[in-house]
């Protein structure tokens, strides 16, 4: 995800509460929310679920929809994203 410069403190604080929250959640293995060092307005997240079913109960949470859809998403420029599937 790309933001602007000046939105990056309440980005990164968007980010600790989403991250805290979502590494609660029974099914989350991993999330890890970056800045990326070559291109500061640029955020990372990986993010891994035990299932898809843990993935859909993550995106049907209070702290999703108020940290991810009314404030990331409404802050974002440009986003994309890949589905990964482990090797091992």
């Amino acid at each position: 995800m790309r933001f602007a410069d000046e939105d990056r403190p309440q980005i990164s604080e968007m980010l600790e509460k989403l991250a805290t929250a979502s590494r609660q959640e029974p099914g989350c293995v991993s999330y890890v929310p970056h800045w990326v060092e070559d291109d500061p307005c640029t955020v990372l997240i990986y993010e891994q679920y035990r299932d898809r079913k843990s993935l859909e109960a993550h995106r049907a949470t209070s702290h999703f929809k108020q940290y991810a859809v009314a404030g990331l998403y409404q802050l974002m420029r440009e986003r994309s994203v890949e589905n990964l599937t482990a090797v091992v």
